[in-house]
């Protein structure tokens, strides 16, 4: 994550920790909302910007960069090794995307056949492991960044991945809340990098929403899945019926 999306997530928690809507912030900016929003998605605040933010929470703006320190401080991966052990016990696989999704070890137990002692044991095993502080009263606290990701290629990503052809593509996306589109088309390869940097901006929106909607009751939110996919191809169909295979390597 580079330093402006580290100030801008920092700005983003204090805001949302002290109540403040960004309306307010576009009433102390003599911004619309709508305004606000555009630029906090686009990370294109200047300097004078991000002190007038600042003046609204009363904060310094060394304290912001200092609580952007912390952010980036926390765990942002784990190790192969680390994956494969989640990998290895399907439970502790399930209670550790829990609690990445905010859910409590209540709502864990009354959603799945986990009784208290078994989701406490695994909940300590992700104490051990760095994902989350198991508190008092078995409250966690989640210690991942806010871009936390599974290793590429590593043992969750190939989990899920083969999961995705089979259980994820090949069900319905006709009912309400989901989508499915397949386009093509002929980019250079700056465009292509162009249009990667967006779908980064999309993705880490993504995450935002998530953080968003933590608060709203789990009866108003749904497990969502998003899966993006960008790379040079053609349907072997036609690749077949090339009287020159194309062996261009593309960066």
């Amino acid at each position: 994550m580079s330093q402006t999306a580290q100030l801008i997530a920092a700005l983003k928690r204090l805001l949302k920790a002290r109540g403040l809507t960004y309306a307010q912030v576009g009433d102390h900016l003599s911004l619309s909302e709508a305004s606000v929003k555009r630029q906090f998605s686009q990370q294109s605040f200047s300097l004078q910007t991000l002190e007038a933010i600042c003046e609204l929470l009363q904060l310094e703006f060394g304290e912001l960069v200092r609580e952007a320190e912390q952010g980036r401080s926390r765990l942002s991966t784990l190790s192969r090794e680390q994956e494969a052990e989640l990998v290895a016990r399907p439970r502790r696989l399930l209670v550790a995307v829990c609690v990445l999704n905010h859910w409590s070890m209540a709502q864990i137990v009354a959603t799945y056949s986990l009784n208290e002692a078994e989701c406490v044991q695994e909940l300590l095993q992700l104490d051990r492991l760095g994902l989350i502080s198991l508190l008092p009263e078995n409250r966690v606290k989640l210690k991942v960044a806010r871009d936390f990701a599974w290793l590429p290629d590593g043992p969750i990503r190939c989990f899920f991945r083969e999961r995705v052809q089979t259980e994820f593509l090949g069900g319905s996306f006709e009912q309400p809340g989901s989508v499915l589109r397949f386009q093509h088309a002929m980019l250079s390869p700056a465009a292509n990098a162009r249009f990667q940097q967006r779908l980064q901006r999309l993705l880490q929106e993504f995450a935002e929403l998530h953080q968003d909607c933590v608060d709203h009751p789990p009866s108003e939110r749904y497990g969502t899945s998003l899966l993006l996919a960008m790379r040079p191809w053609e349907p072997a169909a036609f690749e077949a019926l090339r009287r020159v295979p194309d062996e261009r390597a593309f960066g």
